[in-house]
């Protein structure tokens, strides 16, 4: 572990600035002469427009520009957002209904956006988009995951985005033929809004024919795309930055509409031009997450072993394509689908339907939680009917280490794995033995008790490829270009601590640049867990390349063959010199001889497959039957991650999803009237979770490298929600239990759970 990074819990430099308030997010960087953009939205879910007067818009007080969809394209742009579809199971394309930048004909969802007004100020945009006139006729709202309904989009027979599948149906269906046992479950994955700390924001201005957009997201290239095709500029006219970020979780990895409107309204007007999002308008516009439904069964052997395994999903896309909205609870969902389990059949199919809400794409995990959580969820109902253990059914079916590369039915072949030694570890942290005694003494007040496992294994995405850009510049200092973009994660810590203890140079002379589509030249952007383990092997790649040159260089310096020249992390050395410059030192002798080519470094590097990180969660809840307020008591968490970094910015990492996932199980609900009205378009109606909601974490690593990077690393950003959906359902499921509850959904808020206690009684009356 040396070689690659000393595994130290260095403190974030970052969280200096951003405790004390110097943070700079867009909202702060904005051109203070900018003029200040309003979106008008729609305040209806379904509707064909019947006319638009924006006129008395146009001519109120401090106006500088209304944008409809009839200005765009007399514009001449592109009005198309991007939307990538699958393929269906026959063969043909997935539904690609056009999703404008403004409503075309057509309002789909309640907040969906009609017009972007311009004005001095942004109470003079507000009042000026009152002035309005739009007329409409209503429509059903499409609200259901069935075939039938409204039609959202006239092109798409019953609202059916995609009928997809994965695996062998024959093979599967024969396990379920010769099955001595049969379980079944159907598992809901409850709508929830990301609700990220800032919300989404921009800035768009001009100079000499140039755009440059900064904007809070994920990753600058795919933006810079967006912006290029929608006003038909050349790449090389736009510019996008990033600042500091507060917070992402998939939302704002995508282009939004509000981007290029912005960018479109500083052309015409000639002026700076800003938005940022309100918390409702948050709500009711940024992508939302999860909104499916499944139909799981499990075939298994007299010896309980598990022989086959299938799934049906429907789940909601919105009104529209998102980005990426079509692959998420299909061939994302597809690359977990057996989870940990030594599973040799399977099948996946999943239809996709559109609905009159807002539209559907990835957070935090994008499809792995989903998949999980419906494996996880059916391993503890099948343990139940087979009046089993649930822990003994789990290691009777791993996969076992001496089965790595164990290549799955969905196509992916995990590398290495211990699940048993992750899961034994766990068991006694979590004092497995112990919960009986502790249930007892809740019961004997009154209190309900449950214990809930997950055991998850989670897969990597994104591009496997980034590059790195060493520069080292005059002042003495160092700087390194990434192509990754931190929300909130340490980048800044963890990228510069990884530089120095490869080239000895101090972390405190290295500075991160990322998020500026000028400075660097390509990206992945930061998703799926890839961040540090791709950029560091990128990192690895052009320190690789800098001690190759800086060694030919010294060679002449040294009066010595290169083959004798050494580097020992700090510096180089030869027998038969005195010399033993450091990596500064060899920079500035370097630019003394006008050696400039050597002091900027740049390579590429790919990882030669996808990790995996898995790991086991345990959970333990209290229910008061008299409130049906349900509270996480105990929390643990093992993980194999492989070789850690920074093990405290990993168990950030673990602590923040955790959370997210309790939030989902507990507390966040998102309810939608019968006309698609958004009823939790508030914090006071939409509840995340609270300090008060969450229980202690327990973390602890137990690594078993990855041979799919050089560094033996697992990327860590989302395996805490993809653990923790299932560990709390289940111990909510297990409390629930012997009251005769067989049905339980997320999420488990307290006016539920006190319904699944007493539906009985309530039934009766």
């Amino acid at each position: 572990m040396e070689k690659f990074g000393k595994s130290q819990s260095i403190k974030r430099v970052e969280d200096v600035r951003f405790l004390t308030g110097h943070g700079r997010y867009v909202d702060d960087i904005a051109p203070a002469d900018a003029l200040r953009a309003f979106v008008f939205r729609a305040p209806v879910a379904h509707a064909v427009i019947t006319g638009l007067d924006v006129s008395e818009t146009r001519a109120a007080a401090g106006v500088a520009a209304v944008l409809t969809v009839g200005d765009l394209e007399a514009a001449g742009m592109d009005i198309a957002m991007y939307g990538a579809t699958i393929k269906n199971r026959d063969g043909t394309d997935g539904a690609a209904p056009e999703r404008p930048l403004l409503a075309k004909g057509k309002l789909r969802f309640v907040g969906e956006p009609v017009a972007f007004i311009v004005a001095e100020t942004l109470e003079q945009a507000r009042d000026a988009a009152e002035l309005i006139e739009l007329e409409y006729d209503d429509l059903p709202a499409k609200l259901d995951l069935a075939a039938g309904g409204a039609a959202v989009h006239e092109d798409v027979p019953d609202n059916r985005a995609f009928d997809w599948g994965i695996g062998d149906q024959d093979a599967t269906q024969a396990a379920f033929d010769a099955a001595a046992r049969v379980v079944r479950l159907e598992v809901g994955d409850n709508r929830i809004i990301v609700n990220s700390l800032e919300p989404r924001g921009c800035y768009a201005e001009w100079d000499a024919g140039r755009v440059h957009v900064s904007l809070g997201g994920q990753g600058v290239w795919g933006q810079k795309d967006f912006i290029a095709k929608s006003l038909g500029l050349a790449e090389e006219a736009v510019r996008v930055t990033t600042p500091d970020v507060g917070g992402g979780f998939g939302m704002k990895g995508f282009p939004y509409p509000e981007y290029a409107l912005a960018a479109q309204a500083a052309r015409v007007t000639g002026r700076p031009v800003r938005w940022m999002s309100e918390r409702t308008e948050a709500m009711l516009s940024d992508n939302a997450g999860r909104d499916l439904t499944s139909t799981a069964e499990l075939a298994l052997g007299a010896d309980n072993r598990i022989t086959g395994y299938r799934v049906h999903t429907r789940c909601n896309l919105g009104a529209y394509n998102s980005h990426f909205g079509q692959f998420i609870q299909s061939q994302l969902f597809s690359r977990v689908l057996t989870g940990v389990y030594d599973i040799p059949a399977s099948w996946l199919q999943v239809e996709g339907f559109y609905t009159n809400t807002t539209y559907v794409d990835a957070y935090r995990g994008a499809g792995r939680p989903e998949a999980i959580y419906v494996l996880e969820r059916l391993i503890d109902r099948a343990a139940r009917e087979l009046r089993v253990d649930p822990v003994a059914l789990r290691q009777q079916n791993f996969i076992k280490p001496a089965q790595f590369p164990y290549a799955t039915t969905m196509g992916e072949t995990y590398d290495v794995g211990d699940f048993n030694r992750v899961l034994d570890r766990a068991l006694a942290q979590a004092d497995w033995q112990g919960f009986a005694g502790r249930r007892k003494t809740d019961a004997d007040q009154g209190l309900m008790r449950g214990v809930g496992l997950c055991y998850y294994i989670e897969s990597i995405l994104g591009d496997p490829s980034e590059t790195a850009k060493v520069a080292f510049n005059e002042d003495g200092t160092v700087t390194i270009y990434v192509g990754t973009q931190s929300t909130g994660q340490g980048h800044e810590t963890v990228y510069a601590a990884f530089l120095a203890d490869q080239t000895g140079i101090p972390a405190e002379k290295i500075t991160v640049v990322q998020g500026d589509s000028d400075r660097i030249a390509s990206g992945g952007g930061t998703g799926g867990s890839r961040s540090v383990t791709v950029q560091n092997t990128a990192t690895l790649a052009t320190v690789d390349k800098i001690r190759a040159d800086f060694t030919d260089f010294l060679a002449d310096e040294m009066g010595v063959p290169a083959a004798r020249i050494s580097f020992d992390d700090e510096r180089f050395r030869a027998e038969g010199s005195n010399l033993t410059p450091t990596m500064l030192e060899v920079a500035e002798m370097a630019r003394a001889k006008g050696r400039d080519d050597l002091l900027v470094q740049e390579e590429r590097a790919t990882l030669p497959g996808r990790s995996f990180p898995n790991g086991c969660h345990i959970a333990e809840v209290v229910i008061d039957p008299q409130t049906g307020v349900t509270t996480v008591d105990r929390y643990t968490v093992v993980d194999d991650f492989g070789n850690l970094i920074n093990p405290m910015l990993a168990e950030g990492q673990v602590h923040g999803g955790v959370a997210q996932g309790i939030g989902q199980a507990l507390t966040e609900h998102v309810v939608f009237d019968e006309d698609g009205q958004l009823l939790t378009a508030s914090f006071m109606d939409y509840a995340m979770p609270r300090a008060d909601d969450m229980p202690m974490f327990s973390f602890s690593s137990e690594p078993v490298p990855s041979t799919a990077n050089i560094m033996g690393m697992k990327g860590c950003g989302e395996a805490g929600t993809v653990g923790a959906l299932a560990a709390i359902a289940n111990a909510v499921q297990d409390a629930l239990w012997d009251s005769g509850v067989r049905q339980a959904d997320m999420p488990f808020t307290p006016h539920k759970v006190w319904e699944l206690l007493n539906g009985e009684a309530l039934a009766a009356e």
